[in-house]
């Protein structure tokens, strides 16, 4: 059964969808079998990853909503595959709201294709609301993408108290794995101080390498592929190789 695990940062901006796809792909070049779930109603994954969020037969939200298995959703998507959303996803979160068990919605849904895959990344959406949850209480681990400034900080803990959260009430077994440093500038010493004192302070691994900060990353969804296969010889490419095997092997730890 796959290992789900969710990229998770309530701050917009920190490098979640990026961090999602690349990871994804490079298990997959790897030899893996990777489902990647688009839990944000903005898209940005289900467009990064080359598919047109306002034309998709079935997406994520049919699939929360009852109309459609997961199984139906699921589509290619460069070496993964993938549930995509569209913007009707926002709708989701209204009709949770008064669903019994409605943090475990997404953990349901994707429970009969678990089996065939080796790992399922979900790209969880700027917020701690419903869908996040899901996301959270769907996951086996947490991998949070970091970028170094004060306010992304700050971030942090407020998503570790609600992990705490969902290990009281719903998932007591999920797993923090560490953050990824993204768009990382290492010439100034700011973003050093404050991954250094992330990890001190939240006791949190910051996995190595730090993301670099490049235009390249800017440029890649636009060509419907990730960083990868943009600019595979990036440092940037490079970094999220590494660090995806960081990833798998802390899963099977």
């Amino acid at each position: 059964m796959a290992s789900v695990v969710a990229v998770a940062n309530q701050k917009g901006g920190v490098g979640k969808t990026t961090t999602t796809h690349s990871l994804g792909e490079a298990m997959a070049a790897a030899g893996r079998h990777v489902l990647l779930v688009d839990l944000d109603p903005q898209a940005c994954l289900t467009y990064a990853a080359g598919l047109d969020p306002e034309n998709l037969e079935c997406s994520l939200h049919d699939v929360l909503t009852g109309r459609s298995n997961a199984a139906d959703a699921v589509t290619k998507a460069g070496r993964c595959s993938m549930v995509p959303a569209s913007i009707d996803l926002a709708g989701s979160e209204i009709a949770l709201a008064n669903r019994v068990g409605r943090e475990h919605a997404l953990a349901r849904a994707i429970a009969p294709i678990r089996d065939d895959f080796d790992v399922v990344l979900v790209d969880c959406p700027p917020s701690l609301g419903i869908l996040t949850i899901n996301g959270l209480t769907a996951a086996d681990a947490v991998v949070i993408p970091l970028q170094c400034e004060t306010l992304s900080h700050r971030g942090v803990g407020q998503l570790l108290e609600t992990i705490a959260d969902v290990r009281a009430y719903a998932k007591p077994d999920l797993a923090v794995l560490g953050a990824i440093a993204t768009m990382f500038d290492a010439r100034s010493r700011h973003p050093r101080e404050i991954a250094a004192d992330v990890a001190q302070r939240y006791d949190l691994r910051v996995f190595e390498p730090a993301v670099p900060r490049s235009i390249r990353f800017a440029e890649a969804p636009a060509s419907g592929a990730s960083i990868l296969d943009f600019a595979p010889t990036s440092r940037g490419a490079a970094a999220y190789r590494e660090l995806a095997r960081q990833v798998v092997e802390s899963l099977v730890a």
